[in-house]
């Protein structure tokens, strides 16, 4: 039978051409279904055994891509819990393309050539191993475009520009999915023997070091709470329970003395600093909800995995709460009913963690900077025999000479840094 022309058969257009059906899930929604199955099985876990940790103790670092740039918040959680499922040795993640570069090299002239040695013979092929499945990423990209002109510049230029020139810009951000493998989904440990232990030398998982007798301490923490460098006060109390005030805009925690050791301090302690982003003026995540509330189980995993994810960016372990089960399970229907909500949970978790990790690496650089400003006038200064003190040839006083040592390299997978997660919470009028 002759179709009528003014018609069109399912996913086909006019034209002839395929057409993808309105109902298909785009690659966005597919890598949430994938993320949002991965938290269901991860979260039902718990249910037999809530004191097992979130990750494996002693397990992996940070996930980080072949060029040893570190994963997102986001992106982290999905590729750790993807690691322990798969038993994969190194979290380090590349694309398809990625492995394949590593057959080229380029020749005086820039052309591309294959890979060789010194001796100029030509190294095995890179590739993906037959059958390995690969795990979608989240990358935020951005186009910054002149508002005048219209002529495009990167965004790294872009950021290098003062703010009344970034005022001449529109900056259009764009969610891309990427699918990547793990190095042990490669044959790289056998093609590139050097590359493959020089990943393993820069992944290394080094565990707190704690004195026999004495409990484990983070001194950028200590230091955070005694000199009260967090966006509110840390009160350490002898006492029952952990929370945030909203109404005092406060945390309380027992003191590190009442919990078993100084993880179980530190977890807590993040657990409810994540809690605090979210107030009003910092991150405007905390609704008025009562306990038992759906907003409120939502809130108690954003703070759980948060925790989870910042111990285990400096070598700690984190065990689920047992007060935080019930409205961890609780959240699994949720989850099952509507896969996609995992991104707005997932988003937090990548704020919160990110404002907590990039407050604890700030207090860490300002305690190096003083150190070295101690070491500087000490060791600069010497005495001659006039018993007049008097500066070392070539040194000088104070911190000149480290100016910009302290830099921060490393950039965000997403390049996103949210102006919002850097500023001091306002105070807040409702309690907790």
């Amino acid at each position: 039978m002759r179709q009528n022309n003014n018609q069109t058969g399912s996913g086909e257009s006019r034209r002839g051409h395929w057409q993808k059906p309105d109902n298909t899930p785009n690659s966005e929604e597919r890598a949430l279904q994938r993320f949002a199955q991965m938290m269901i099985e991860k979260i039902s876990s718990f249910q037999g055994d809530w004191k097992k940790p979130w990750f494996t103790e002693g397990a992996l670092t940070w996930p980080k891509n072949l060029s040893g740039r570190e994963y997102n918040g986001m992106n982290a959680m999905m590729l750790m819990m993807h690691c322990e499922k798969e038993g994969f040795k190194l979290p380090v993640f590349c694309t398809f393309d990625r492995v394949t570069s590593l057959n080229y090299g380029k020749d005086k002239e820039g052309g591309r050539v294959a890979a060789a040695d010194a001796q100029g013979n030509e190294l095995p092929r890179v590739s993906v191993n037959k059958g390995s499945k690969s795990i979608p990423v989240f990358i935020t990209t951005f186009t910054c475009v002149d508002k005048e002109t219209k002529e495009k510049i990167k965004y790294d230029d872009y950021k290098r520009l003062s703010a009344e020139e970034q005022k001449g810009y529109n900056v259009y951000p764009k969610l891309s999915v990427y699918n990547v493998f793990n190095v042990d989904q490669t044959n790289i440990k056998e093609a590139r023997p050097e590359l493959y232990r020089k990943l393993e030398e820069q992944n290394q998982l080094v565990r707190p070091e704690v004195k026999e007798g004495e409990m484990y301490s983070f001194e950028p923490v200590d230091h955070m709470i005694e000199h009260n460098e967090w966006i509110c006060p840390i009160k350490p109390t002898h006492g029952d329970n952990a929370y945030y005030s909203i109404s005092k805009n406060e945390i309380v925690i027992p003191e590190k003395s009442q919990f078993k050791d100084g993880e179980s301090f530190l977890g807590n302690l993040y657990h409810e600093m994540s809690h605090s982003t979210g107030a009003e003026g910092v991150l405007n995540r905390l609704k008025p909800s009562a306990f038992g509330s759906k907003e409120y189980g939502i809130e108690e995993l954003t703070a759980e995995m948060t925790a989870a994810l910042v111990c285990q960016r400096y070598g700690m372990t984190k065990h689920l709460k047992e007060d935080s089960v019930a409205y961890l399970k609780g959240w699994l229907d949720t989850l099952k009913e509507e896969p996609t909500f995992i991104k707005t949970v997932l988003n937090d978790v990548k704020k919160s963690s990110s404002m907590i990790i990039d407050r604890i690496e700030t207090v860490k650089r300002d305690m190096e900077v003083k150190l070295d400003v101690r070491e500087d006038e000490t060791q600069t200064v010497a005495i001659d025999e006039s018993g007049d003190a008097q500066l070392v040839e070539g040194e000088s006083l104070g911190a000149d000479r480290k100016q910009g040592d302290n830099e921060e390299n490393s950039e965000d997978e997403e390049e996103e840094q949210e102006e919002e997660t850097k500023r001091v919470a306002r105070s807040l009028g409702r309690g907790r």
